[in-house]
């Protein structure tokens, strides 16, 4: 037995030396062929990325006919979709030469020169503002411009105000007979704190319908006062959700209308249907609701301070559901009104009229 144990032990020290031996030889070899794939590293790259790439679409060949009958009675074949027979016309119907203004949003000042044939209205109806706001920014009388005059057209109708020392949104709304909410909610103005609404001296703000002070306006532009809360409009579908005067109307970049009123009145549903959302935010509309009426229109009510109805409750026409405040995104007490038809948001005076 003696012998036995002795054969093992030296048997083992053997196998340990011969596997010690052969993992060093392993790790040379291992060393020696790395080193060389390393000295030749994206030799095969292209190739390799070519390969893996034709097995990715030859893999998606096989497998597109088993999925696609997961879908049954969807499979298009698009050699037999017929192309559009319209074609555009090198010519044109009219042999006079007009420019072309870029649809692209203005979000600032931009610099236009007068051309041949000018006139304060034309240039008016090509950015689409007003007269009285091409007048009041580049100090125009008596409508005299020249060709070849550089003047400043504003991103949208009003007055560019300048920040001096103590301006805040609430004083330069004030001055040009405007809405704070309205510079609030113009998408390019910024501010040094987007919670106070504060500004920076020097900078530029656009005032969106300001009138500029002490001066005539061509066409005077009338504050709308809303009927009494709940009654019928003419078209019979919608009626008023509350009372009071509308102090922004529904512009590309404020898809709604806003309704101001410091009693803080109910704000009603202006049309029955379900709520789907009714909670408050910290930014943007705050506190509101979202009712679906099921014939493809849907309303939202923004800024509320109460909120007296919840989701998947039923509501009729006229019924309150809150009461106007000032939360979210705000400047002062008013209602944020909405209405969408299949997703695509309306200017709601088109369906409250």
């Amino acid at each position: 037995m003696e012998d036995v144990k002795q054969f093992l032990v030296e048997f083992g020290y053997y196998l340990t030396k011969k596997f010690h031996l052969s993992f060093l030889r392993f790790e040379e070899s291992k060393s020696t062929f790395v080193t060389s794939l390393y000295k030749q590293r994206g030799k095969m790259s292209r190739k390799l990325i070519h390969t893996g790439m034709a097995g990715l679409a030859g893999l998606g060949m096989m497998i597109a006919p088993v999925i696609a009958q997961e879908f049954p009675g969807t499979s298009v074949n698009p050699w037999e979709i017929e192309s559009n027979p319209e074609v555009l016309s090198a010519t044109t119907e009219s042999d006079g030469i007009e420019t072309l203004v870029s649809e692209k949003v203005r979000d600032s000042l931009k610099d236009y020169k007068v051309e041949e044939g000018d006139t304060v209205a034309s240039i008016s109806k090509k950015f689409g503002i007003d007269e009285d706001t091409i007048r009041w920014q580049n100090s125009i009388t008596k409508d005299k411009i020249k060709v070849g005059q550089i003047i400043q057209i504003l991103p949208v109708t009003g007055i560019a105000h300048k920040v001096n020392k103590g301006d805040t949104v609430y004083s330069i709304a004030k001055k040009y007979d405007s809405s704070a909410q309205a510079v609030v909610d113009f998408p390019f103005n910024t501010f040094s704190n987007d919670e106070t609404f504060e500004l920076a001296i020097g900078q530029i703000v656009i005032v969106p319908e300001g009138v500029k002070p002490q001066d005539a306006v061509t066409a005077p532009r009338i504050r709308q006062i809303t009927p009494d809360a709940g009654s019928v409009v003419a078209s019979g579908n919608f009626v008023w959700p509350a009372q009071g005067t509308i102090t922004q109307n529904f512009v590309w970049y404020h898809p709604g209308t806003d309704i101001a009123n410091r009693g803080l009145p109910k704000v009603l549903a202006a049309d029955a249907g379900v709520i789907t959302y009714a909670g408050c935010l910290n930014w943007g509309y705050g506190c509101h609701i979202r009712i679906d009426h099921g014939n493809g229109y849907a309303t939202l009510y923004a800024h509320l301070s109460q909120i007296y109805v919840s989701v998947g409750q039923r509501v009729n026409r006229g019924s309150a559901i809150g009461q106007m405040g000032s939360t979210g995104r705000s400047t002062g007490p008013h209602l944020h009104f909405e209405v969408a038809k299949n997703g695509v948001k309306l200017n709601p005076l088109t369906v409250l009229r």
